[in-house]
């Protein structure tokens, strides 16, 4: 019976060729890319879930109540870890992390690197294994380090790295370390990664030692592994009395200057973040969120293009009964019974989706590269190779079968014998589920569309947004050198000052966008200011910063070298400014750092020198020319830029021989911070245009039969005297009355979702109706054409064709 069944499905399948091709077609793509964009989708979902203890270690964060609502930091000072561990029951493990870029000096190799600057209690939290030399802490001794395989390798080639002594500078400082430990190489999903690992009293005084005491400085990360039988709402209550002793001073300061408590009276409070929550979490109203919108996105974006498939599917298997009416009252007159119909066309829909789902596994093997270069990810079949979500794939594929397959199936084997030898089915006119799936094929389409849109004038207006400073003529470079940077930026001045296309050359300690070294950071200070707490970001900058970036000035004057009083003066931003709550900021004193009084020279008009989903906040210049700087600036003439960055490049290898050049215009930097978007943009657009192309595959199928079911009244109605125009205008309004109902379900949808999205960002477009209306179009401009390839064909037969025919 089995084999019987198998041999006649092919028999059928092999008899409606042209419709068996579009069913796998359509379906193969849609197997493809679904399991691409879930191999996708779950990577992004499964960071830090290969730790052993991974339920039970936390990041610690704290909520402060400021007088502008609260915030959320990350960062800790030097004693917290220590004095946590000590005072408050709970805390099994604890490490304090400090990641930072190095340069790794090895006979004549000079290698950038990134450094972690951890606590004994590190590598038995974490599930880095170590493979070679010192199993238990092996940065016991201060001197010692831990590599991963990639550092040993790159620095030591196939020599045993253990015993072997390396310089690393980081932070202007200099140190001898001896290899004690070889460490696995980090998995891609793991939101902790470092090259080299030492003890954390490593770091340069200004970092550490000169901070032992000080609550204040915060400066690093704390990670924790909570004890067993305490959960992370019970030992936030616990911090109480800690946050109490330690910062009653800081808590008295918010209370005075106006800021709230929050709903339990607390103004400052001790939180912990799940690290399996940690790679998709962000800080707002003073909370870690944790959003998981992108790869659910994705997720959800693999599903609906199965379901357009299927929904396809459907509607061809209702569509083509009406061939199979003959057959099926044959076969009821023959004795076959329901449950024999049921599995006979049934298992032929099992055959078109296994042999679809082996289509399109080899599709994603032939375009998993392509894939992960197009979309910059590092996700690999092995996410979803796994026995957990192979048994979801097939639960899924025999859950789709039965549903897009059996429900066919069931219509046909539940018809009348007579029924079905008369050959009635009407499947042209008034089918309530075609054209309502059909509804509900073209409302997503509708509604990737309009969302690829908004993302696209959301990306073109950041990369065009004006952000106060010059981007376009300004080349970052990092300092990754062995030379000190104060060195390194005036041998770059000597070497490039006979150059006319130079035309400024500056520093700072951090970067604007993100270069190609990765990095960037924040550093925030607070301090009192005529009896209110006041905080800032501060930045490090040499002379000629402003003049550099094309900084604006809203008053005074920027650095200048004739004046030695420089050095205790200071540039803020129209933000800063506002802080302030002065008539006249160029009069007021700045005390910082144990009394210092700095002056305040002039006010810069806000620039975005953060991510431009954040608004603009209160900045602080020190002019530091001696400082660690990190990044140099150099201000390029428009003509003949790309000779002006050879010109440079040249320079630095001059200087630094050794050293990876890796200079870029500040206009790429910020382009590199729209990753994110860029990926949801190409994936919401690719999910559109693979939604609309199915849902077109469908509505031809449809078309094709729905023609010719209609073939005797099309040729009765040209023998009539209708126009070709008249017989397309009747065959096509069914379809576009089906799209025009999909656009006026989706739109409102689309609006709501996209504006929703658009509140992450402080510079946002604002939506307007012919966005959505330029959607509606595309897809009505689509199914015309699709439509129209048929039913024009259909119009301009000879009517007598038709009714010999029939």
């Amino acid at each position: 019976m089995f084999r019987n069944y198998i041999k006649i499905a092919f028999r059928n399948l092999w008899k409606d060729r042209k419709f068996t091709a579009l069913n796998i077609l359509g379906l193969s793509v849609a197997f493809g890319v679904a399991i691409l964009l879930s191999m996708y989708a779950l990577f992004e979902l499964s960071f830090d879930q290969f730790h052993k203890n991974k339920d039970s270690l936390y990041q610690i964060y704290t909520t402060n109540q400021t007088p502008d609502g609260p915030e959320a930091s990350t960062a800790e000072s030097i004693p917290f870890a220590g004095a946590l561990k000590k005072e408050v029951p709970g805390v099994e493990e604890i490490t304090r992390y400090n990641g930072k870029g190095a340069l790794v000096l090895y006979d004549e190799k000079e290698l950038s690197m990134s450094i972690a600057y951890v606590d004994p209690d590190f590598f038995s939290m974490f599930s880095f294994p170590i493979l070679l030399g010192k199993k238990e802490n092996p940065i016991e001794d201060k001197s010692a380090v831990s590599l991963t395989e990639y550092a040993a390798k790159k620095i030591f080639g196939d020599v045993d790295a253990l015993g072997k002594s390396i310089r690393v500078i980081s932070e202007g400082e200099e140190k001898l370390f001896t290899v004690s430990a070889i460490i696995e190489d980090m998995p891609e999903q793991s939101s902790i990664k470092f090259d080299l690992a030492v003890d954390f009293t490593n770091q340069s005084d200004f970092a550490y030692a000169d901070y032992l005491n000080d609550w204040s400085k915060e400066n690093h990360e704390v990670y924790m592994k909570l004890a067993s039988g305490m959960n992370p709402e019970q030992f936030e209550k616990a911090t109480k009395p800690f946050v109490d002793l330690h910062y009653q001073e800081e808590m008295a300061s918010a209370k005075r200057d106006g800021a709230q408590p929050d709903a339990l009276g607390n103004y400052k409070k001790v939180q912990l973040l799940p690290l399996t929550d940690n790679y998709l979490a962000g800080f707002d109203n003073g909370r870690a969120e944790v959003n998981k919108t992108m790869p659910y996105l994705v997720l959800g974006i693999s599903f609906l293009i199965l379901f357009i498939a299927s929904v396809n599917f459907i509607n061809m298997s209702i569509a083509k009964s009406a061939q199979r009416l003959r057959e099926i009252g044959m076969r009821k007159t023959l004795g076959a019974a329901k449950s024999q119909l049921f599995f006979q066309f049934w298992g032929e829909s099992i055959l078109v989706f296994l042999l679809s789902a082996i289509t399109g596994i080899i599709l994603a093997l032939l375009l998993l590269d392509r894939f992960k270069t197009l979309f910059t990810t590092k996700a690999s079949l092995d996410t979803i190779t796994n026995l957990p979500i192979l048994l979801a794939f097939c639960f899924s594929l025999i859950f789709i079968t039965l549903i897009a397959g059996g429900y066919p199936a069931l219509l046909l084997s539940k018809m009348g014998t007579l029924q079905a030898l008369k050959g009635k089915l009407n499947v042209s006119r008034k089918n309530k589920v075609r054209d309502s799936l059909m509804v509900i094929q073209f409302s997503i389409a509708i509604l990737l569309i309009c969302g690829t849109l908004v993302l696209r004038n959301q990306i073109q207006f950041m990369r065009t947004k004006d952000l106060g400073f010059n981007k376009e003529q300004v080349i970052s470079l990092p300092l990754n050198g062995k030379r000190p940077d104060a060195q390194a930026i005036q041998l770059l001045r000597n070497h490039l000052q006979d150059k006319p296309g130079i035309l400024e050359i500056t520093a700072a300690n951090n970067i604007l966008g993100l270069g190609k070294d990765g990095s960037r950071s924040t550093s925030v200070i607070g301090f009192d200011y005529k009896g209110r707490g006041v905080s800032t970001n501060i930045l490090m900058v040499d002379y000629d910063y402003p003049e550099t970036l094309g900084l604006k000035l809203s008053e005074g004057r920027t650095f200048n070298r004739q004046y030695a009083a420089d050095s205790l003066a200071v540039l803020i931003n129209e933000s800063m400014a506002h802080q302030l709550q002065e008539k006249n900021a160029l009069t007021a004193k700045l005390i910082i750092d144990d009394s210092i009084s700095y002056s305040i020279i002039g006010v810069l008009k806000d620039y975005n020198f953060e991510k431009l989903n954040k608004t603009i906040e209160p900045l602080t210049l020190f002019l530091k020319p001696n400082w660690n700087m990190r990044y140099a600036y150099l201000k390029v003439a428009p003509q003949n830029a790309g000779k002006s960055f050879d010109q440079i490049k040249t320079a630095w290898k001059n200087i630094e021989p050794n050293a990876e050049f890796m200079g870029s215009f500040l206009n790429e930097n910020i382009d590199r911070t729209f990753k994110r978007e860029r990926t949801m943009s190409t994936m919401i657009t690719s999910g559109s245009i693979l939604a609309i192309l199915l849902s077109c595959i469908g509505l031809f199928a449809i078309s094709l039969l729905v023609v010719e079911q209609r073939r005797k009244e099309i040729g009765i109605r040209k023998v009539v005297g209708a126009s070709v125009s008249a017989i397309t205008m009747m065959l096509t309004a069914e379809f576009l009355k089906i799209v025009a109902l999909s656009f006026l379900i989706a739109s409102p949808i689309a609006w709501w979702l996209t504006a929703k999205w658009l509140q992450n960002y402080a510079n946002r477009i604002e939506l307007n109706i012919w966005i959505f209306i330029s959607a509606g179009i595309i897809v009505v401009f689509i199914a015309l054409i699709t439509i129209s390839l048929r039913t024009i064909k259909a119009a301009l037969q000879n009517p007598v064709k038709s009714l010999r025919t029939e």
